[in-house]
């Protein structure tokens, strides 16, 4: 899990990047990616001497990001329609959504096989 949560965070702070030059600087906000990678990044470093904390952290960070690009989410079909006010936003979003999904979904795998593995050990 730390390998992965660092790989997201790097992969994360550059889609940020380009989106923001994509934008042509104009929006802050198109670093959204950036800023979540960056916490999620470091939260990988920790969890390479604390395993249990750093990929806790990053996986909250996750969630929250989850939450938070949710509602750009929901804007894809106007998207497909060519009908969206801010399609760079809305396919950014769309992006991080989907990869930070695969990355809860993977840590909710992995908790449930550590506990498995702890529990099939006693």
């Amino acid at each position: 899990m730390p390998q992965l949560t660092i790989g997201l965070g790097v992969l994360l702070v550059a889609i940020g990047s380009i989106a923001f030059i994509a934008t042509s600087f104009a929006s802050w906000t198109a670093l959204i990616p950036a800023m979540l990678g960056a916490v999620i990044l470091v939260a990988g470093l920790i969890s390479l001497k604390k395993q249990k904390l750093g990929v806790h952290l990053a996986l909250a960070v996750a969630v929250l990001g989850v939450l938070g690009t949710s509602r750009n989410v929901m804007q894809l079909e106007a998207l497909i329609a060519r009908e969206a006010e801010r399609p760079t936003a809305v396919l950014i979003s769309t992006i991080t959504f989907a990869l930070l999904i695969f990355y809860v979904g993977f840590g909710i795998h992995s908790f449930v096989a550590a506990r498995r593995w702890k529990t099939a050990e006693t």
